[in-house]
């Protein structure tokens, strides 16, 4: 399989302050937590026989586990669009999304990578975000105010009531 190396890569909207804390993540990561872990690996070394060696083995497991956000947020801030928000009147990434339930309930949310979110809940304070790689993400991208969508198993049918620009 050959790639071309012309094609237009897929960026991610983040918002300046998901962009920012980030970047400063990456630079702790490759910095005091990248060194920390190389000290516990050459620390538990020096104990000798590694085979039975709990602290090597959890120490390697842990530099794995870090190295692979380290690729994973270096792929992501790559090519990364910061706080552009959408002008269209399509969902896209950075919008502000609004669909009713169809029994009165109604749901606004970001429409942007998890990696905007600022608590463990998945919010940027009190507005929920769902990912574009989400069921409702997949099925809303692209469409206008007044489509009727339908995702999930359940056959769950939305119709999308507003979209507007995000604004920290």
């Amino acid at each position: 399989m050959t790639t071309d190396s012309t094609a237009p890569t897929a960026s991610t909207w983040l918002t300046a302050e998901a962009h920012a804390r980030l970047v400063a993540d990456l630079e702790d990561m490759t910095g005091p937590q990248r060194a920390h872990i190389v000290g516990r690996i050459e620390a538990a070394r020096e104990e000798g026989d590694l085979k039975e060696n709990g602290g090597y083995h959890a120490a390697k497991d842990e530099q794995g586990k870090l190295e692979a956000r380290i690729r994973q947020l270096t792929a992501l801030l790559r090519d990364v669009r910061v706080g552009e928000t959408p002008t269209g009147d399509v969902v896209e990434e950075g919008c502000l999304v609004t669909v009713d339930y169809g029994d009165a309930d109604a749901e606004t949310f970001l429409f942007a990578s998890r990696e905007n979110a600022t608590d463990e809940g998945g919010k940027i304070g009190a507005v929920d975000v769902y990912s574009p790689e989400s069921p409702i993400g997949q099925a809303i991208l692209g469409h206008k105010a007044g489509d009727q969508v339908t995702f999930g198993p359940r056959s769950i049918t939305v119709t999308i009531t507003s979209i507007e620009p995000y604004t920290a």
